[in-house]
């Protein structure tokens, strides 16, 4: 019930006892929903107490402030030895920190996400800590003949804790509705005041509405891992435990008025706030004088360096500025912290690299923290450091992704563990993990869920309905699959657990476990703050992104390879800058594996942008995002750019602000100027526009600004039309838009990746490789392209390769480029072709390998001689077999398979010094040893099943005459058709783009032996066919061609999932294969037994088989539509080696 209160009661009540869904998997509402319900109710300040964690009280703490109220952070302590729940609240700024080193001790004693507390911590940290205990929910205490050991436990708590606490420790009264309250609430009265502990009124909520009672039921049965008809107990039995007026908990514990002042005392004697975190930065010792001697030292030492033909005026006043700036917001000891951390990776000699607004710093691009410079670019300083803001600068530095660790663990030994810290990242359900996680709960069958999550586009958000629910064949009007689908809906965006953020640090100069919890990570040698980067940010808490970037890796072996092999010892800074060869290749869209634009939507946009310049490059890099793409920003560039629209501006005032975009704002920095010079923002309010724009998704606030900057526009003599539609622009940066010294960071990179496949494609190659994982495309593209541009690639083999890719010299011969790139000829200098590394074989341990190849010698000249002398297991063997990496002994695959089966640790003779000097036939020279030659398909399948690619063949190569029938033509056909015409395409599914920005559209790369084909899926097509699309590995496509600006798709309008005719390539085309294949179980002697193996039938069996998996659907493709076709054995193994298809946002 709901009860009118007078204004002047609204204080006399103020829930303590509040839990957000940050106790993961208990409560059911974000603190956000929490801080505007309690606001709605009345009351003004209220506490947020999260199951041992205090993760989510920055977010209510923002909140609360935005909804004019107080918030009292604090933490639920759940024991590990049988004591009861305490509320934990601090009273001051020490009280705080000894919560924090609280929650820290049983962190760090614990696994991740584990928190391990027990009384005696809560006696060694509990001063200046207001305290409630909660005295449970069980029926004991409700129950006048029972309850007196529960009765005497919780007497004897309370006077521990009071001796050590005296006044601050209370005795929480909670209604529990199940008919004893009367009982319990007196016997607990009873028991406080024996004690002389003060009672206080508490709900002891979950949620903020009762609404939410069945996804809190959900939520239990998702945390004990049980079905929701089966949870029982676990499941609260009224739903009452939700945020109350002070009127319903005044009639609810009308006997105890008591208790609900109590509130207001308990209240009143809390002083801390989290705006009294203030930063502090770390002591810098590393250089005499003070910080800011030491920064300018090091500034003009720089300036020298980066001009060495004598440092323009401009720079000195830059860096003067700078300085001047740096000194009045004491900034130094950030600078050099930064600049130590990037000193010591060059030390070691990790490829590095500032960006972000740092890249508006002439300072850091003197201390050599950036690599672009600001007065080349025309960058703004302020964006960077602003004395309006006066907050703490953001620097980002990336780092090779594979030595990033060394740079953390430096951070670690250099400032303490006490000191620093990785920032966290909240992990929130997504529609995928939600519909598992609620399936699971109601009872689904693990097939049912499998279909619904996969029914589901990779890691989206969007909200499940009844298309995924008929996809996934369950029946939308039964009213569990109705639960299932709206319960998801709720869980999509709830936190599920924290993470380590991929590089925030924080450092401080006092102990960081004092300002925020500390815990252990998933990684051994790391630990992480409770808080993610937007917690940080709300408090004004320092933080530097050390973080990994795969192009720095592969940039930094590929320049080792030039250096080694080309004798040109470069660095990121010496590259040969502005070759036009290089905006060639780019504007013809040859950019696989090129950082930042190999996507399918940058590479369509090349062709049309035609970048001619590094500023060009720096808007290719910006304008391809949700924001310019949303603001529609892209196409008004691209007319202009091309002459197709005169280039205007509103006011010769925008001029200078867009002029170097052709009058269309597409950077942040942009955004920013335009409210000011426009709509008469002072900087402040321009950067908290900016904070809204980076903050949009989650926030929501950008709305506010709307009305000051129209008006403010049509104030300064603007078009209102004109107005409206630059705030639909700056709106659509919400979506994420690039701040221009952000994306002139990453055109360096861009232009370095681009330079390096231009002239050198098989160093190119061997670098991109050796830094897998990264970038769009799986290995076998990225092989694929190399040979495509003239470059041997030689395979694995046991006596050549290393388990890096390697380049062995071998004369360039430029017939091997592919017409498509034959206006590379006189641009490549390569002349070595790349050894594939064993790296690419799944299965192999580098440590193995290490040994293989230190051992090796001269060579190997035997799969025993491996054996012996590289002591590697029988298991590891036998994959390097499966790899087909024996072909420098003259060993086929299914040889060398034969000889390593015939290993027997037990029984090798090699071992008994009698028969050292025995030499006898080994079994890969075995007199009569006959073997079949293994059929070319199935060949690739087990290249596919080992190596993930194939150097042979292409599978598709041995499906040609079949697809030829069905009318499909090869991939590369598309270039001889003109616009509109029809056509059929079949491959293998490479990638699936579905861009944010996109508006549902998907576009997929799809593969043939002859090349590669665009497709645009429309969401109209998509729906139809959501399944073939989202599960097929080899895809039939048919729909009209496009050809924009030299940029080909086909427009699809009919999919096919064709993967069952890979069935074929295990089908024997060579008839002397036939034979062994119909040999008889007794003669399976003469052919090896091959683990994860199935046996085959005879070939007339299999190609029946084959033949029934095809026939069926036929007619279904012929209508467009292609139905579930049950696989045999060889055709299921033959699908399920081919790669997925990687799948991107």
């Amino acid at each position: 019930m709901t009860l009118s209160l007078p204004a002047r009661q609204t204080e006399a009540f103020s829930e303590f006892g509040l839990r957000s869904n940050f106790s993961f998997l208990e409560g059911a509402s974000h603190p956000e929903e929490l801080a505007v319900t309690i606001a709605r109710l009345g009351q003004r300040r209220f506490g947020l107490a999260d199951r041992n964690t205090v993760a989510g009280v920055v977010r209510a703490h923002v909140a609360a402030r935005e909804s004019g109220l107080v918030l009292h952070p604090g933490a639920r302590l759940c024991f590990s030895d049988g004591t009861p729940d305490i509320l934990a609240y601090p009273k001051t700024r020490t009280g705080w920190g000894r919560l924090c080193r609280l929650l820290t001790r049983g962190n760090l004693r614990a696994e991740k996400g584990v928190c391990t507390l027990y009384l005696q911590d809560l006696l060694d940290w509990g001063e200046e800590l207001n305290l409630i205990v909660l005295p449970g929910t069980g029926p004991a205490l409700g129950d006048p003949e029972s309850g007196d050991e529960q009765e005497e436990n919780l007497r004897n708590l309370l006077r521990h804790l009071k001796s050590a606490f005296g006044r601050a420790v209370r005795l929480a009264l909670i209604p529990l509705h199940d008919g004893h309250d009367r009982i319990r609430l007196a016997r607990l009265a009873r028991i406080a005041s024996a004690v002389r502990v003060k009672t206080i009124a508490s709900n002891d909520a979950l949620c903020h509405d009762p609404a939410r009672r069945a996804d809190q039921h959900v939520l239990t049965a998702i945390r004990n891992h049980v079905p929701l008809d089966r949870a029982g107990r676990l499941l609260s039995a009224h739903g009452e435990r939700h945020l109350k007026s002070t009127g319903e908990m005044n009639y609810l514990l009308r006997d105890y008025p008591g208790a609900l002042t109590e509130t207001a005392r308990f209240a009143g004697e809390l002083s801390f706030s989290l705006d009294e975190l203030r930063y502090q930065y770390p002591d810098e010792k590393l250089g005499e004088g003070t910080p800011q001697d030491h920064l300018a030292r090091l500034a003009h030492e720089g300036a020298r360096t980066r001009y060495p033909d004598g440092v323009p005026e401009r720079v000195e006043r830059q860096i003067a500025h700078e300085l001047a700036l740096i000194a009045e917001l004491d900034y130094a000891p950030y600078f050099l912290t930064v600049w130590d951390i990037v000193r010591f990776a060059r030390s070691q000699d990790i490829l590095c690299q500032g960006r972000g607004s740092a890249a508006n710093s002439t300072i850091c691009y003197c201390l050599g923290i950036t690599e672009v410079d600001p007065i080349f670019a025309d960058l703004l300083f302020e964006r960077f450091i602003s004395p309006e803001r006066r907050e703490p600068p953001d620097i980002d530095v990336d780092f090779e992704h594979e030595r990033r660790e060394e740079v953390i663990q430096y951070i670690y030994e250099r400032y303490g563990r006490d000191h620093a810290g990785l920032a966290a990242t909240v992990i929130c359900y997504r529609a995928r993990s939600a519909a598992r996680e609620v399936g699971k709960a109601f009872g689904l069958s693990e097939d049912a869920i499998s279909a619904l999550s996969g029914s589901i586009w990779g890691w989206s958000s969007e909200a499940m309905g009844e298309r995924e629910a008929k996809i996934a064949g369950l029946d939308t009007a039964d009213r569990t699959t109705r639960q299932v689908l709206d319960h998801a809906a709720r869980l999509a965006g709830f936190p599920r657990h924290l993470s380590q953020h991929v590089g925030g640090f924080v450092i401080t100069r006092d102990r960081l476990d004092e300002v925020v919890p500390l815990m252990n990570t998933a990684m051994e040698g790391r630990t992480m703050v409770e808080w993610d980067k937007d917690d940080l940010d709300a408090l004004g808490i320092l933080k530097i992104d050390i973080l990994a970037l795969g192009m720095l890796t592969c940039l930094a072996r590929g320049l080792k390879l030039l250096a080694s092999h080309y004798e040109e010892p470069l660095t990121l800074a010496t590259i040969p800058k502005e070759r036009p060869y290089v905006y060639d290749m780019i504007q013809r869209a040859d950019t696989i594996g090129v950082f930042q634009i190999e996507s399918r939507a940058q590479m369509s946009m090349l062709p049309r942008l035609k970048p001619e310049n590094f500023y060009d490059l720096v808007i290719e890099v910006a304008i391809v995002r949700p924001g310019p793409i949303q603001g529609d920003m892209v196409h008004p560039y691209l007319r202009r750019r091309e002459g197709k629209e005169p280039v205007t501006y509103p006011k010769e005032e925008l001029r200078a602000v867009l002029g170097k975009t052709l009058g269309i704002p597409l950077f942040q920095e942009q955004a920013m100027k335009i409210a000011i010079v426009a709509a008469s923002f002072t900087p402040s309010e321009a950067d908290r526009l900016r904070r809204a724009m980076a903050t949009f998704r989650r926030v929501g606030t950008i709305h506010t600004f709307q009305k000051k900057m129209i008006d403010g526009m049509v104030g300064n003599g603007y078009e209102k039309q004109f107005a409206e539609r630059c705030f639909q622009q700056i709106e659509g940066f919400g979506e994420y838009g690039f701040p221009e010294s952000h994306a002139a960071s990453f055109a360096l990179l861009v232009y370095a990746s681009s330079w390096m496949k231009a002239l050198y494609p098989d160093v190119f190659c061997a670098a991109i490789l050796n830094a897998q994982p990264m970038g769009f495309y799986a290995p076998g593209q990225l092989i694929r392209d190399a040979r495509e541009h003239g470059v041997e690639i030689r395979p694995v083999d046991i006596n050549l390769s290393d388990w890096d890719c390697t380049l062995e010299e071998e004369p360039f011969d430029p017939a091997r480029i592919a017409p498509r790139h034959a206006g590379m000829r006189d641009v490549i200098r390569t002349r070595n072709a790349v050894r594939l590394g064993f790296r690419q074989v799944k299965g192999l341990s580098e440590a193995d390998m290490t040994r293989l190849v230190e051992m090796r010698g001269a060579g190997y000249d035997s799969v025993r001689d491996l054996w012996l002398r590289a002591g590697l297991a029988r298991a590891t063997i036998e994959r390097l077999a499966d790899a087909d990496a024996f072909a420098s002994l003259g060993l086929s695959r299914r040889a060398a398979l034969w000889a390593a089966r015939a290993l027997d640790p037990a029984a090798a003779s090699e071992h008994l010094p009698l028969f050292e000097s025995a030499a006898g036939p080994s079994p890969e020279t075995e007199a009569g040893m006959r073997l079949p030659a293994m059929p070319p398909g199935e060949e690739v399948i087990n290249d596919y099943r080992y190596l993930s690619f194939s150097l042979k063949a292409h599978p598709l190569s041995f499906l040609r005459d079949r697809l030829a029938r069905q009318g499909i033509v090869p991939n590369q056909h598309l270039e001889t058709l003109r616009t509109g015409r029809r056509a059929t395409l079949a491959g293998l599914v490479l990638v699936r783009q579905r861009p944010g920005s996109a508006k549902g559209v998907i576009f997929m790369t799809i593969e043939d032996e002859t090349g590669i084909a665009n497709i645009i899926v429309w969401p109209k097509a998509f729906e139809r066919f959501r399944g073939e699309v989202l599960g097929a590995r080899l895809i039939r496509v048919e729909g009209r061609l496009q050809n924009e600006s030299g940029v080909i798709h086909l427009i699809a309008d009919r999919i096919a999932d064709m993967s069952h005719e890979l069935a074929w390539l295990d089908a024997d085309h060579d008839p002397k294969a036939a034979d062994i294949e119909s040999l008889a179980r007794g003669d399976e002697v003469r052919r090896p037994v091959m683990e994860n193996r199935t046996f085959r039938k005879s070939g007339a069996l299999a190609t029946r088989k084959l033949k029934a998996a095809s026939m069926a659907p036929a007619a279904d493709v012929a209508a467009g539509k292609q139905s579930p076709t049950p696989l045999s054995g060889p055709a299921r193994e033959a699908v399920e080696v081919m790669p997925k298809g990687r799948n991107f946002h």
